[in-house]
């Protein structure tokens, strides 16, 4: 009975060595081509980007490894994250500019230092408190190559310049695109690296001409066009100039699939012309779009 009580032990402990490891469904971007893997009319898509890394998943706190993992882990994903400072100029991932939905932490991001956040656990979308930390933009970087594009969004108060020299110095330029919204934002972006793609918000007719007298090359251009409607004509007038489409549905096309069960609505967008998908539900939108 000893004997048995020992191999059953044995064997619980290395059960999680023993079993073979999830596959990740990885995007892969060829050196220097992060702008032809978004061409329209890529083999690449449809393409789905996971809000906030992944929002609404318990024991997974959004903006975190953690939700990054499990979601690569399920899909091939476009991870949007979002970047905030410390109070020491330290790049970490958090949507608010407070500690107090998200952690176990209370008080302004910009208001203390990094090893004070360093300290905290993160909290799930549901209250919960997990195991995790808060982590910085460098070690999302450093994981994502070879794994996910990220979608960068830089929070009001954060310089481009740390952000981009961040992004620089893990030569992570063919994984990235960085999220702008406004004309000024986006030609800052682009002087500061004409390397990078832009995510640039271009809602109607109007945006598109100006964007088209930015200076900016359309090259550079993934177009966000705003989460409200299915817009063909202004997805084909983006399409002509070589311009992705990402149609954002977090918010009322999210919320009004899910209530009344009509997911067909996430195909109807790739039909018309929508190239990624921003959405809060990029499990249930991948099994629709596949």
């Amino acid at each position: 009975m000893k004997k048995f009580c020992i191999l059953l032990l044995t064997a619980f402990f290395l059960l999680p060595f023993l079993l073979p490891a999830q596959k990740l469904n990885r995007i892969k971007v060829p050196q220097g081509q992060l702008e032809s893997f978004l061409d329209p009319g890529s083999e690449a898509f449809p393409l789905i980007s996971a809000h906030r890394g992944g929002v609404n998943i318990a024991g997974h706190p959004e903006n975190s490894m953690a939700v990054f993992k499990y979601m690569v882990q399920r899909t091939p994903a476009i991870l949007e994250l979002d970047v905030n400072m410390t109070k020491d100029s330290m790049l970490i991932l958090m949507h608010d500019n407070s500690l107090d939905r998200t952690t176990s932490g209370s008080g302004r991001v910009d208001q203390q230092n990094w090893d004070e956040i360093a300290a905290l656990k993160l909290k799930d979308d549901f209250g919960q408190l997990t195991r995790y930390k808060v982590p910085t933009f460098d070690k999302a970087l450093k994981w994502a190559r070879k794994k996910a594009i990220l979608s960068v969004d830089v929070k009001r108060g954060v310089p481009f310049e740390k952000v981009i020299q961040m992004i620089q110095k893990r030569n992570m330029q063919d994984y990235v695109m960085v999220i702008t919204y406004s004309l000024e934002d986006a030609q800052k972006v682009y002087r500061l690296d004409p390397s990078l793609q832009i995510s640039v918000s271009i809602r109607n007719v109007e945006e598109f001409d100006r964007f088209m007298q930015s200076g900016i090359p359309a090259d550079n251009m993934v177009a966000f066009t705003g989460t409200i409607g299915i817009k063909p004509e202004l997805y084909q007038k983006l399409h002509e100039r070589g311009i992705p489409v990402i149609v954002g549905t977090m918010g009322n096309i999210d919320r009004s699939a899910e209530a009344s069960g009509k997911n067909e609505v996430y195909m109807e967008i790739v039909e018309k012309g929508g190239d990624i998908i921003a959405t809060d539900r990029p499990l249930i939108v991948s099994k629709v779009i596949k």
